[in-house]
């Protein structure tokens, strides 16, 4: 973004009432303007690339789909965009996964006015800004999983987080949920885990999860 230019900002989010809302507030701030909207991943990265936000407000949820995903996207393609993300997903796996996809910004939905604007305007500036609720969370998520090495380095990134799940005992539905993914996308996440681990069902993948500290007892 070029100094004392207006700060560009989509938003991306599945529930029109908020996604509405924040296009209005966006249009009250001064040196801002909203540049679109999307509703999911597919439509979030089209609008990334042909609308070139400075900033996409993100949410997690986007129905069947992952806002991580979107954010993991946008990231690699454009990567002048900067991602903050506004969701009601408090979790370490959500914290984690969308820090990780490149978000530079984290927000809870409870978040006022004012701090998303200030949101908006630090991630616009290259800071990082993570909300009250999270911050503290983050940084000791990010440091505790950085400082070890990943378990099973034949998964790719996503079959981990599946993976953890799967050992914390949610069922594929529960997973879908909470990752924000087509239950056919999990089961095929867990036939590719089951192959990779050479495992023959979920209780022995569960096995080997937890023998490498991932889910709990």
């Amino acid at each position: 973004m070029s100094g004392g230019a207006s700060i560009r900002v989509a938003v991306v989010d599945d529930h029109p009432v908020f996604r509405l809302g924040m296009v209005a507030l966006i249009e009250t701030l001064d040196g801002m303007e909203c540049v679109g909207d999307a509703a999911d991943v597919a439509s979030a990265v089209v609008l990334a690339g042909e609308r070139h936000p400075d900033v996409v407000l993100m949410d997690l949820h986007l129905d069947r789909d992952s806002g991580i995903e979107a954010t993991r996207l946008i990231r690699a393609r454009y990567p002048r965009v900067t991602v903050l993300v506004v969701t009601m997903l408090d979790d370490d796996d959500s914290i984690y996964g969308a820090l990780r996809a490149g978000a530079s910004g984290y927000l809870l939905k409870g978040a006022s006015p004012a701090e998303v604007e200030r949101g908006i305007r630090a991630v616009a500036a290259g800071s990082v800004l993570l909300g009250p609720a999270v911050g503290a969370r983050a940084v000791d998520l990010m440091t505790a999983r950085a400082s070890a090495p990943e378990p099973f380095p034949q998964l790719t990134e996503r079959e981990r987080e599946v993976l953890r799940l799967v050992a914390g005992g949610l069922d594929n539905t529960a997973i879908a949920y909470r990752l924000a993914l087509r239950p056919k996308t999990v089961r095929n996440h867990v036939s590719s885990i089951f192959v990779k681990l050479q495992v023959k069902d979920r209780s022995q993948a569960i096995v080997r999860a937890r023998e490498q500290g991932l889910g709990g007892p």
